[in-house]
């Protein structure tokens, strides 16, 4: 029987009693939300289908599940569960298991719910700011009918940010949904993109030099500093480091290169796509955009803390980072040039060639007279 590492039931619990309450609105309102976002997720297929030249597999299936913030909190404890269980067994055994030294009681007693409720707590912030996903790991369908993964849209944050920003609500709604649908498409549209992704998560945690209980350990860290930040007890110009940087071994640094380039790649494929598939779509998309990123950008300083330590900011960077790739490759070889970065992991760009496209150009798709790269951006994103 496998040691619990995390108390998954109380991190729910914890999770859905600290999230802060979404935009207030009527059930009405609230049922005209769900449907409009629902309508648009499977509009923004066709249009994210078209544009890009992926097909989504099984389309009919992929419908967006539409949830409030403990939703998202039960949906994304669904997910940790699935992937860390497995590799907590594994490195439990490599390690001679955890029950038989002090901290294995340790963890086994108590750590689990202490780890549990950091974990809620974590969640609950995050919850309270993700607008979609699309979720990769769900657990195990018994009757093989389930999607392998989910498109996830948080109404309640959707509304809160449109309010925010003060634009088209069906604009901004359809953008999202882009965004999240481009996921999607690239995920079940390119067969062995999943499976590679999950594959680098596995080994970077296989490969961690730390045992699963100092694991555990510095994520409670890592949760206690979140927590601090906001009580106002730790220095928001000089926060701690971030989770990642705490359980890097150098065996993992080359794995988490290679994860972030792909994951660069993804994100950035998506964002770019929510702005170009064009006006006649998102007639305000260009206001959209500009409000939207001024809303990223910004934040109190102990917003951009907590962001630092739960490595939020590594995202926005992979945005930026990834959008810039895609835009400068398909305006030097066309879609169907940059569409060769979806036939084999060995044609992903590496980290180095998503800041030097014209480098990747000449790897695969031939054309070396881009190897110098794009001009300088000093001042973009």
């Amino acid at each position: 029987m496998s040691a619990q590492m995390i108390d998954w039931n109380l991190a729910v619990q914890t999770g859905t009693r600290l999230v802060r309450p979404g935009p207030q609105v009527s059930q009405a309102e609230a049922q005209q939300v769900v449907a409009e976002l629902r309508e648009l997720a499977k509009l923004a297929e066709g249009h994210v289908r078209d544009f890009t030249g992926i097909q989504a597999a099984d389309p009919d299936r992929g419908h967006a599940t539409i949830v409030d913030r403990p939703g998202w909190i039960r949906a994304n404890v669904d997910g940790f569960r699935a992937v860390l269980e497995p590799l907590m067994d594994r490195l439990a055994e490599r390690r001679g298991g955890l029950a038989g030294g002090p901290g294995g009681a340790v963890i086994q007693a108590v750590g689990s719910r202490v780890t549990g409720v950091q974990m809620g707590a974590i969640l609950a912030y995050m919850a309270s700011r993700v607008l979609g996903q699309y979720e990769l790991f769900l657990p195990p369908d018994p009757d093989g009918k389930a999607p392998t993964g989910r498109l996830t849209l948080v109404a309640p944050n959707i509304v809160h940010v449109e309010q925010e920003l003060g634009v088209n609500t069906r604009d901004f709604r359809l953008w999202v949904c882009l965004h999240e649908e481009t996921h999607r498409a690239q995920f079940t549209g390119v067969p062995w993109l999943r499976s590679y992704v999950q594959e680098q998560m596995t080994e970077f945690l296989l490969a961690s030099d730390v045992d699963p209980v100092a694991m555990m350990e510095r994520l409670r860290q890592t949760a206690e500093a979140v927590i601090d930040a906001f009580r106002g007890g730790d220095d928001p110009d000089n926060p701690p480091a971030g989770l990642i940087d705490a359980i890097q071994s150098p065996q993992q640094r080359q794995i988490l290169d290679r994860l972030t380039a792909v994951m660069t790649l993804v994100e950035g494929h998506g964002d770019y796509v929510m702005d170009a598939v064009g006006p006649e779509v998102v007639p305000s998309v260009k206001q959209i955009r500009a409000r939207f990123q001024r809303r990223r950008d910004g934040g109190s300083r102990l917003d951009k803390a907590i962001r630092r330590l739960l490595g939020i900011d590594l995202k926005m960077r992979q945005y930026a980072e990834g959008s810039r790739f895609v835009r400068h490759t398909v305006a030097a070889v066309g879609m169907e040039g940059f569409n060769k970065v979806w036939t084999s992991p060995e044609c992903l760009p590496t980290h180095e060639e998503i800041k030097n496209p014209g480098a990747w150009i000449a790897r695969v798709v031939g054309d070396r007279s881009l190897e110098s790269g794009p001009p300088s951006e000093a001042g973009e994103g």
